[in-house]
Protein backbone atom coordinates (compact mmCIF):
# COMPACT_ATOMS: atom_id res chain seq x y z
CA UNK A 1 0.00 0.00 0.00
CA UNK A 2 1.28 3.24 -0.79
CA UNK A 3 0.90 6.22 1.43
CA UNK A 4 0.32 9.59 -0.46
CA UNK A 5 0.23 13.27 1.50
CA UNK A 6 -1.30 16.18 -0.07
CA UNK A 7 -1.41 19.85 1.24
CA UNK A 8 -4.75 20.69 2.81
CA UNK A 9 -3.66 24.02 4.07
CA UNK A 10 -0.51 25.80 4.47
CA UNK A 11 -0.47 23.80 7.71
CA UNK A 12 -3.13 21.06 7.53
CA UNK A 13 -1.83 17.57 5.66
CA UNK A 14 -3.85 14.21 5.37
CA UNK A 15 -2.34 10.82 4.64
CA UNK A 16 -4.03 9.43 1.85
CA UNK A 17 -3.88 5.16 1.52
CA UNK A 18 -4.98 4.22 -1.78
CA UNK A 19 -4.94 0.43 -0.86
CA UNK A 20 -6.64 -2.03 1.94
CA UNK A 21 -6.50 -2.05 5.24
CA UNK A 22 -3.05 -4.26 6.76
CA UNK A 23 -1.05 -3.42 4.26
CA UNK A 24 2.85 -1.91 4.86
CA UNK A 25 2.97 1.82 4.27
CA UNK A 26 5.83 3.60 2.42
CA UNK A 27 5.90 7.57 1.83
CA UNK A 28 4.53 8.37 -2.03
CA UNK A 29 4.40 11.51 -3.53
CA UNK A 30 3.16 14.96 -2.86
CA UNK A 31 -0.04 15.80 -3.97
CA UNK A 32 -1.69 19.05 -4.04
CA UNK A 33 -6.06 19.43 -3.83
CA UNK A 34 -5.83 20.36 -7.49
CA UNK A 35 -4.18 16.44 -7.96
CA UNK A 36 -6.38 13.54 -8.75
CA UNK A 37 -5.64 10.24 -7.46
CA UNK A 38 -6.08 9.02 -11.01
CA UNK A 39 -2.57 11.04 -12.16
CA UNK A 40 -0.02 9.70 -13.52
CA UNK A 41 2.21 9.68 -10.55
CA UNK A 42 -0.68 8.16 -8.55
CA UNK A 43 -2.28 4.80 -8.07
CA UNK A 44 -3.72 4.66 -11.64
CA UNK A 45 -0.25 3.29 -12.71
CA UNK A 46 -1.01 0.05 -10.84
CA UNK A 47 -4.35 -0.61 -12.25
CA UNK A 48 -5.99 -0.46 -9.18
CA UNK A 49 -9.73 0.83 -8.81
CA UNK A 50 -9.35 4.35 -8.22
CA UNK A 51 -12.85 5.86 -6.60
CA UNK A 52 -14.68 8.78 -7.12
CA UNK A 53 -13.68 10.39 -3.48
CA UNK A 54 -9.62 9.08 -4.11
CA UNK A 55 -9.55 11.25 -7.47
CA UNK A 56 -9.70 14.85 -5.17
CA UNK A 57 -8.89 16.89 -8.25
CA UNK A 58 -12.15 15.94 -9.89
CA UNK A 59 -14.48 17.57 -7.40
CA UNK A 60 -12.83 19.89 -4.32
CA UNK A 61 -12.61 22.89 -6.52
CA UNK A 62 -15.94 22.55 -7.41
CA UNK A 63 -17.25 22.59 -4.10
CA UNK A 64 -15.63 25.90 -3.18
CA UNK A 65 -18.20 28.64 -2.47
CA UNK A 66 -20.73 26.40 -1.89
CA UNK A 67 -23.05 25.12 1.09
CA UNK A 68 -22.88 21.46 0.94
CA UNK A 69 -24.84 18.72 2.37
CA UNK A 70 -23.56 15.38 2.55
CA UNK A 71 -24.91 11.63 2.84
CA UNK A 72 -22.05 9.53 4.00
CA UNK A 73 -20.76 6.44 6.91
CA UNK A 74 -18.20 4.61 7.79
CA UNK A 75 -16.98 3.45 4.07
CA UNK A 76 -17.00 7.34 3.17
CA UNK A 77 -13.15 7.69 2.81
CA UNK A 78 -10.55 9.87 1.13
CA UNK A 79 -7.17 7.06 1.32
CA UNK A 80 -7.59 6.09 4.42
CA UNK A 81 -9.41 9.15 6.11
CA UNK A 82 -13.21 10.00 6.88
CA UNK A 83 -14.10 11.92 3.77
CA UNK A 84 -15.87 14.68 5.87
CA UNK A 85 -13.10 15.86 8.20
CA UNK A 86 -10.59 15.27 4.65
CA UNK A 87 -12.94 17.98 2.96
CA UNK A 88 -13.61 19.75 5.98
CA UNK A 89 -9.78 20.61 6.13
CA UNK A 90 -9.77 21.52 2.70
CA UNK A 91 -11.88 24.19 3.13
CA UNK A 92 -15.00 22.63 1.95
CA UNK A 93 -18.12 23.94 3.56
CA UNK A 94 -19.92 21.45 5.02
CA UNK A 95 -23.48 22.31 6.40
CA UNK A 96 -24.85 18.98 6.95
CA UNK A 97 -24.20 15.65 7.64
CA UNK A 98 -27.12 13.05 6.50
CA UNK A 99 -26.36 9.52 8.15
CA UNK A 100 -28.34 6.55 7.09
CA UNK A 101 -28.94 2.76 8.45
CA UNK A 102 -26.34 2.21 10.87
CA UNK A 103 -25.83 6.19 10.92
CA UNK A 104 -23.21 8.26 10.29
CA UNK A 105 -19.97 6.10 11.84
CA UNK A 106 -21.66 3.07 10.86
CA UNK A 107 -22.21 1.13 14.50
CA UNK A 108 -25.64 1.11 15.12
CA UNK A 109 -27.28 -2.38 15.43
CA UNK A 110 -28.76 -3.76 11.99
CA UNK A 111 -32.72 -1.92 11.73
CA UNK A 112 -32.11 0.39 14.83
CA UNK A 113 -33.09 4.09 14.53
CA UNK A 114 -30.77 6.68 14.73
CA UNK A 115 -31.15 9.74 16.16
CA UNK A 116 -29.93 13.50 15.48
CA UNK A 117 -26.63 14.42 16.45
CA UNK A 118 -23.91 16.71 16.08
CA UNK A 119 -20.42 15.44 15.23
CA UNK A 120 -18.19 16.02 18.08
CA UNK A 121 -14.98 15.99 15.91
CA UNK A 122 -16.70 18.31 13.44
CA UNK A 123 -19.15 19.84 15.03
CA UNK A 124 -21.50 19.60 12.08
CA UNK A 125 -25.16 18.94 12.62
CA UNK A 126 -25.69 14.76 11.74
CA UNK A 127 -29.10 13.87 10.38
CA UNK A 128 -30.49 10.60 10.15
CA UNK A 129 -32.47 9.37 7.13
CA UNK A 130 -32.83 5.63 8.96
CA UNK A 131 -36.33 6.14 11.34
CA UNK A 132 -38.91 8.41 10.75
CA UNK A 133 -36.96 10.84 8.44
CA UNK A 134 -36.40 9.13 4.94
CA UNK A 135 -35.18 12.07 3.10
CA UNK A 136 -33.75 15.43 3.98
CA UNK A 137 -36.80 18.46 4.83
CA UNK A 138 -37.28 21.44 2.30
CA UNK A 139 -35.95 23.59 5.09
CA UNK A 140 -32.83 20.68 5.30
CA UNK A 141 -32.46 21.27 1.21
CA UNK A 142 -32.88 24.76 1.15
CA UNK A 143 -30.08 25.31 3.23
CA UNK A 144 -27.42 23.72 0.54
CA UNK A 145 -26.86 24.06 -2.70
CA UNK A 146 -25.59 20.65 -3.55
CA UNK A 147 -25.98 17.43 -1.92
CA UNK A 148 -22.68 14.49 -2.37
CA UNK A 149 -23.40 11.21 -1.54
CA UNK A 150 -20.89 8.77 -1.23
CA UNK A 151 -21.58 5.51 0.71
CA UNK A 152 -20.67 1.70 -0.62
CA UNK A 153 -22.91 -0.51 -1.39
CA UNK A 154 -22.75 -3.93 -2.14
CA UNK A 155 -25.04 -4.69 -5.13
CA UNK A 156 -28.20 -6.13 -3.35
CA UNK A 157 -31.54 -5.26 -3.60
CA UNK A 158 -32.42 -5.57 0.02
CA UNK A 159 -29.45 -3.71 1.30
CA UNK A 160 -30.89 -0.27 2.17
CA UNK A 161 -28.48 2.15 0.80
CA UNK A 162 -29.84 2.09 -2.76
CA UNK A 163 -33.54 3.23 -0.77
CA UNK A 164 -31.89 5.82 0.50
CA UNK A 165 -30.04 7.09 -2.53
CA UNK A 166 -34.16 7.21 -4.04
CA UNK A 167 -35.02 9.04 -1.45
CA UNK A 168 -32.42 11.85 -1.53
CA UNK A 169 -33.06 11.94 -5.14
CA UNK A 170 -36.14 12.65 -4.51
CA UNK A 171 -35.83 15.20 -2.24
CA UNK A 172 -32.61 16.93 -5.15
CA UNK A 173 -35.30 17.22 -7.98
CA UNK A 174 -37.76 18.66 -5.58
CA UNK A 175 -35.26 21.44 -4.40
CA UNK A 176 -33.57 21.62 -7.73
CA UNK A 177 -30.45 20.79 -6.56
CA UNK A 178 -27.40 18.58 -7.64
CA UNK A 179 -26.55 15.48 -6.91
CA UNK A 180 -22.35 14.89 -6.55
CA UNK A 181 -21.96 10.56 -6.46
CA UNK A 182 -18.08 10.07 -5.88
CA UNK A 183 -18.82 6.46 -7.24
CA UNK A 184 -17.11 3.10 -5.95
CA UNK A 185 -16.86 -0.39 -7.18
CA UNK A 186 -19.47 -2.56 -6.51
CA UNK A 187 -17.93 -5.89 -5.18
CA UNK A 188 -20.81 -8.29 -6.66
CA UNK A 189 -20.90 -6.09 -9.64
CA UNK A 190 -20.33 -9.29 -11.63
CA UNK A 191 -23.66 -10.54 -10.73
CA UNK A 192 -27.37 -9.83 -12.32
CA UNK A 193 -29.44 -12.58 -10.91
CA UNK A 194 -32.13 -13.14 -9.09
CA UNK A 195 -36.33 -13.23 -9.30
CA UNK A 196 -37.05 -9.53 -10.09
CA UNK A 197 -39.11 -7.38 -7.71
CA UNK A 198 -42.82 -8.04 -8.14
CA UNK A 199 -45.25 -5.01 -7.59
CA UNK A 200 -47.06 -5.96 -4.84
CA UNK A 201 -44.01 -6.89 -2.42
CA UNK A 202 -42.68 -3.44 -2.51
CA UNK A 203 -41.13 -2.82 0.84
CA UNK A 204 -38.03 -0.98 2.98
CA UNK A 205 -36.25 -4.08 1.85
CA UNK A 206 -37.11 -4.05 -2.14
CA UNK A 207 -38.07 -0.68 -3.43
CA UNK A 208 -37.46 -1.23 -7.07
CA UNK A 209 -37.98 -3.91 -9.96
CA UNK A 210 -34.71 -5.18 -9.72
CA UNK A 211 -33.27 -8.82 -9.26
CA UNK A 212 -31.86 -9.64 -5.78
CA UNK A 213 -28.43 -8.80 -7.22
CA UNK A 214 -28.66 -5.49 -9.86
CA UNK A 215 -24.80 -5.61 -10.90
CA UNK A 216 -24.71 -1.55 -10.60
CA UNK A 217 -22.82 0.92 -9.02
CA UNK A 218 -24.32 3.42 -6.90
CA UNK A 219 -23.70 6.05 -9.96
CA UNK A 220 -25.01 3.90 -12.31
CA UNK A 221 -28.11 2.91 -10.21
CA UNK A 222 -29.04 6.90 -9.69
CA UNK A 223 -29.14 7.09 -13.86
CA UNK A 224 -31.64 4.15 -13.73
CA UNK A 225 -34.24 5.66 -11.10
CA UNK A 226 -33.92 8.43 -13.60
CA UNK A 227 -33.96 7.33 -16.58
CA UNK A 228 -36.97 4.90 -15.54
CA UNK A 229 -38.60 7.43 -13.98
CA UNK A 230 -39.23 5.81 -10.55
CA UNK A 231 -39.25 8.96 -8.90
CA UNK A 232 -42.38 10.10 -7.59
CA UNK A 233 -44.19 12.06 -10.64
CA UNK A 234 -40.87 10.95 -12.93
CA UNK A 235 -38.93 13.82 -11.64
CA UNK A 236 -35.44 14.05 -12.56
CA UNK A 237 -32.48 14.72 -10.25
CA UNK A 238 -29.52 16.39 -11.76
CA UNK A 239 -26.69 14.29 -11.39
CA UNK A 240 -22.99 15.12 -11.54
CA UNK A 241 -20.82 11.94 -11.12
CA UNK A 242 -16.92 11.18 -10.44
CA UNK A 243 -16.48 8.07 -12.24
CA UNK A 244 -13.94 5.18 -10.71
CA UNK A 245 -11.10 4.62 -12.65
CA UNK A 246 -9.68 1.75 -13.74
CA UNK A 247 -13.10 -0.27 -13.09
CA UNK A 248 -15.02 -3.10 -14.96
CA UNK A 249 -18.02 -5.00 -13.60
CA UNK A 250 -15.84 -7.88 -13.31
CA UNK A 251 -12.44 -6.14 -11.33
CA UNK A 252 -12.10 -8.09 -8.52
CA UNK A 253 -12.09 -5.51 -5.23
CA UNK A 254 -11.95 -5.63 -1.62
CA UNK A 255 -13.02 -3.06 0.36
CA UNK A 256 -11.03 -1.25 2.84
CA UNK A 257 -14.01 -0.54 4.99
CA UNK A 258 -16.67 -2.79 5.65
CA UNK A 259 -20.18 -1.51 5.10
CA UNK A 260 -22.35 -2.71 7.95
CA UNK A 261 -21.86 -4.23 11.41
CA UNK A 262 -22.91 -7.52 10.22
CA UNK A 263 -20.62 -7.49 6.64
CA UNK A 264 -17.30 -7.45 8.51
CA UNK A 265 -15.19 -9.47 6.26
CA UNK A 266 -14.61 -9.47 2.42
CA UNK A 267 -16.06 -13.60 2.31
CA UNK A 268 -19.00 -11.47 4.36
CA UNK A 269 -19.64 -9.07 1.63
CA UNK A 270 -19.66 -11.84 -1.24
CA UNK A 271 -21.91 -14.30 0.13
CA UNK A 272 -24.55 -11.54 1.11
CA UNK A 273 -26.76 -11.61 -2.25
CA UNK A 274 -26.74 -15.59 -1.75
CA UNK A 275 -27.57 -16.43 2.01
CA UNK A 276 -29.60 -13.22 2.74
CA UNK A 277 -32.55 -14.93 1.80
CA UNK A 278 -32.16 -17.09 4.97
CA UNK A 279 -33.43 -14.26 6.44
CA UNK A 280 -36.78 -15.33 6.03
CA UNK A 281 -36.21 -18.71 7.42
CA UNK A 282 -35.25 -20.39 11.01
CA UNK A 283 -31.85 -20.62 10.01
CA UNK A 284 -29.34 -18.10 11.29
CA UNK A 285 -27.50 -16.69 9.42
CA UNK A 286 -24.86 -16.29 12.24
CA UNK A 287 -25.96 -12.78 13.45
CA UNK A 288 -24.68 -13.12 16.97
CA UNK A 289 -21.10 -14.20 16.22
CA UNK A 290 -18.23 -12.61 14.91
CA UNK A 291 -18.85 -14.17 11.32
CA UNK A 292 -22.41 -13.42 10.63
CA UNK A 293 -23.51 -14.23 7.02
CA UNK A 294 -20.78 -16.77 6.50
CA UNK A 295 -22.29 -19.10 8.92
CA UNK A 296 -25.78 -20.94 8.70
CA UNK A 297 -27.63 -23.07 11.19
CA UNK A 298 -29.91 -23.78 13.46
CA UNK A 299 -31.06 -25.87 16.30
CA UNK A 300 -32.99 -28.55 14.86
CA UNK A 301 -30.28 -29.13 12.56
CA UNK A 302 -28.41 -30.86 14.79
CA UNK A 303 -27.45 -34.33 13.63
CA UNK A 304 -27.57 -32.99 10.35
CA UNK A 305 -24.19 -31.15 10.07
CA UNK A 306 -21.15 -31.23 12.36
CA UNK A 307 -20.48 -27.48 12.70
CA UNK A 308 -22.53 -25.67 15.15
CA UNK A 309 -21.97 -22.00 16.31
CA UNK A 310 -23.94 -20.06 19.20
CA UNK A 311 -25.49 -16.51 19.13
CA UNK A 312 -25.14 -14.24 21.67
CA UNK A 313 -26.29 -10.98 22.14
CA UNK A 314 -23.29 -8.67 20.51
CA UNK A 315 -23.78 -4.36 21.10
CA UNK A 316 -23.56 -2.44 18.04
CA UNK A 317 -24.01 -6.01 16.14
CA UNK A 318 -27.10 -8.00 16.51
CA UNK A 319 -28.03 -7.21 20.31
CA UNK A 320 -31.15 -10.19 19.91
CA UNK A 321 -30.16 -12.53 17.51
CA UNK A 322 -32.97 -15.03 16.04
CA UNK A 323 -31.38 -18.22 18.30
CA UNK A 324 -29.70 -16.28 20.93
CA UNK A 325 -28.14 -18.85 23.48
CA UNK A 326 -28.84 -21.64 21.14
CA UNK A 327 -26.25 -23.71 19.49
CA UNK A 328 -27.06 -24.25 15.83
CA UNK A 329 -25.75 -26.56 13.33
CA UNK A 330 -25.20 -26.02 9.95
CA UNK A 331 -22.96 -24.63 7.33
CA UNK A 332 -19.51 -23.41 7.71
CA UNK A 333 -18.82 -21.09 4.48
CA UNK A 334 -16.01 -18.89 5.71
CA UNK A 335 -13.76 -20.79 3.49
CA UNK A 336 -15.76 -21.49 0.89
CA UNK A 337 -14.26 -20.58 -2.50
CA UNK A 338 -16.30 -17.87 -4.69
CA UNK A 339 -14.90 -18.67 -7.43
CA UNK A 340 -17.50 -21.29 -8.31
CA UNK A 341 -19.86 -19.04 -7.67
CA UNK A 342 -18.30 -16.13 -9.87
CA UNK A 343 -17.66 -18.83 -12.98
CA UNK A 344 -21.59 -19.65 -12.72
CA UNK A 345 -22.74 -15.97 -12.28
CA UNK A 346 -25.74 -16.94 -10.98
CA UNK A 347 -27.60 -16.50 -7.00
CA UNK A 348 -26.84 -19.62 -5.51
CA UNK A 349 -29.81 -21.28 -4.29
CA UNK A 350 -28.09 -24.77 -3.29
CA UNK A 351 -27.64 -24.11 0.45
CA UNK A 352 -31.60 -23.15 0.37
CA UNK A 353 -33.01 -26.28 -0.76
CA UNK A 354 -30.55 -28.64 1.15
CA UNK A 355 -31.50 -27.02 4.36
CA UNK A 356 -34.82 -27.10 3.31
CA UNK A 357 -34.58 -30.58 2.91
CA UNK A 358 -32.29 -31.22 6.02
CA UNK A 359 -34.84 -29.56 8.03
CA UNK A 360 -37.10 -31.74 10.18
CA UNK A 361 -39.76 -29.51 10.88
CA UNK A 362 -40.50 -28.54 7.67
CA UNK A 363 -43.65 -26.59 8.48
CA UNK A 364 -41.72 -23.90 10.84
CA UNK A 365 -38.73 -23.37 8.47
CA UNK A 366 -40.69 -20.16 6.42
CA UNK A 367 -42.82 -19.30 9.62
CA UNK A 368 -41.65 -16.41 10.71
CA UNK A 369 -44.84 -15.65 13.10
CA UNK A 370 -42.48 -17.92 15.06
CA UNK A 371 -39.74 -15.44 15.48
CA UNK A 372 -39.80 -11.22 15.65
CA UNK A 373 -36.27 -11.83 14.63
CA UNK A 374 -37.22 -13.69 10.79
CA UNK A 375 -38.06 -11.33 7.91
CA UNK A 376 -40.43 -12.11 5.50
CA UNK A 377 -39.00 -14.68 2.95
CA UNK A 378 -41.19 -13.21 0.36
CA UNK A 379 -40.31 -9.59 0.18
CA UNK A 380 -36.48 -10.66 0.56
CA UNK A 381 -36.77 -12.92 -2.38
CA UNK A 382 -39.54 -9.93 -4.49
CA UNK A 383 -41.53 -13.08 -5.47
CA UNK A 384 -44.31 -15.52 -3.40
CA UNK A 385 -43.30 -18.41 -6.14
CA UNK A 386 -39.61 -19.38 -4.25
CA UNK A 387 -41.14 -20.31 -0.94
CA UNK A 388 -43.68 -22.27 -2.90
CA UNK A 389 -41.36 -23.93 -5.21
CA UNK A 390 -38.94 -25.08 -2.91
CA UNK A 391 -41.91 -26.69 -0.16
CA UNK A 392 -43.03 -28.16 -3.89
CA UNK A 393 -39.84 -29.70 -4.23
CA UNK A 394 -39.47 -28.00 -7.97
CA UNK A 395 -35.61 -28.03 -9.44
CA UNK A 396 -33.38 -25.56 -9.34
CA UNK A 397 -33.69 -25.73 -13.23
CA UNK A 398 -37.34 -25.34 -13.27
CA UNK A 399 -37.00 -22.42 -10.24
CA UNK A 400 -34.72 -19.97 -12.67
CA UNK A 401 -37.03 -20.93 -15.57
CA UNK A 402 -39.47 -19.00 -13.62
CA UNK A 403 -37.28 -15.74 -13.20
CA UNK A 404 -38.35 -15.30 -17.14
CA UNK A 405 -38.40 -13.13 -19.02
CA UNK A 406 -38.86 -10.52 -16.57
CA UNK A 407 -35.10 -11.21 -15.40
CA UNK A 408 -33.57 -11.15 -18.92
CA UNK A 409 -35.59 -7.86 -19.51
CA UNK A 410 -33.88 -6.24 -16.70
CA UNK A 411 -30.70 -6.87 -17.77
CA UNK A 412 -31.07 -5.82 -21.40
CA UNK A 413 -32.43 -2.19 -19.60
CA UNK A 414 -29.29 -2.33 -17.27
CA UNK A 415 -27.28 -2.12 -20.35
CA UNK A 416 -28.64 1.65 -20.86
CA UNK A 417 -27.21 2.71 -17.77
CA UNK A 418 -23.80 1.54 -17.53
CA UNK A 419 -20.84 3.93 -17.09
CA UNK A 420 -18.45 1.12 -16.96
CA UNK A 421 -17.93 -2.25 -19.30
Amino acid sequence: MKTFLFALSLTAMLSLNSNCVNSTSQKGPTITEGDSLNSPHGIAAEKKPVTGADQIGEYVRYLKGKKVGILVNQTSIIGNKPIVDSLVALGVNIVTIFGPEHGFRGTASNGDKVSDSVDPKTGIPAISLYGKQKKPTKEQMAAIDLMIFDIQDVGARFYTYINTLGHVMEACAESNKEMLILDRPNPNGYLVDGPVLEDHLHSGIGMYKIPISHGLTIAEFAQMINGEGWLPNKMQCKLKIIKVANYTHTTPYTLPVMPSPNLNTQQSVMLYPHICMFEGTIVSQGRGTYMPFTVLGAPLLKGKYDFSFTPKSIKGMSETPLHQDTECYGLDLRKYDMKHIEKAGQIHLKWLIEMYNAYPDKARFFDRTQSKQMGDIDKLAGTENLKKQIIAGVSEAEIRKSWEPELSYYKAMRKKYLIYP
